[in-house]
Formats: structure tokens, sequence, C-alpha cells
């Protein structure tokens, strides 16, 4: 999976390309979680992701979890049909953020 963070003055926005899974999920988590205690708004851009497994759900509850505890947001945009079933599936869809 490739992450590019991109910074501006309204929010912070990470481009995930690729899969988040088992194995890239810490990655994501290296990179999400100082984010959210840096930024009042991150945006998790999904256009060129292709597969989101539990591991990742996990992470994205995390970084919704500190986002909320710091006062801030985190919004998901560009989910594919695919990858809002699964989040639809597993009841993500109500606990997430989504434009």
């Amino acid at each position: 999976m490739n992450i590019n963070v991109i910074h501006n003055e309204e929010k912070t926005t990470i481009v995930l390309s690729g899969r988040l899974d088992t194995t890239t999920s810490p990655k994501l988590q290296e990179i999400l979680l100082p984010e959210i205690s840096n930024a009042e708004h991150i945006e998790l851009d999904f256009a060129k992701l292709i597969f989101v497994s539990s591991a990742g759900l996990r992470i994205l509850l995390m970084g919704e979890k500190a986002a909320k505890t710091k006062g801030s947001r985190q919004t998901l945009v560009n989910v594919s049909p695919d990858i809002m079933e699964v989040f639809e599936i597993t009841g993500f869809s109500s606990v997430l953020n989504f434009e």
C-alpha cells in the first residue's frame, strides 16, 4: 500500500492506494495517529484503495476514537461501492464519517 500525506490549512488528506490489510495497517497507524494529534480535520482518500481487511477496519476505528477524543474529525472520501459494502456489512458505516 502507498500512503501520501497532503497538508493544507483546512485539513490533512491521507491518500491510500492498494490494500489496507494485516501487513499494511501498521504503517497507516504509524502515520494516522500522529496526524490526528496535529490536525483539526483528517480526510482519508480511498479513491485508489482496492481492499480493506479487519485489521484495516481496526486502524480506522482507532483513528475515529482518537479524533473524537481530541475534538477533531476524521472523514473518508471517494470510497468505492465494494469497500462501502464492507463498512455496511460490518456496521462501520454507522461509526465512521463519509463524504
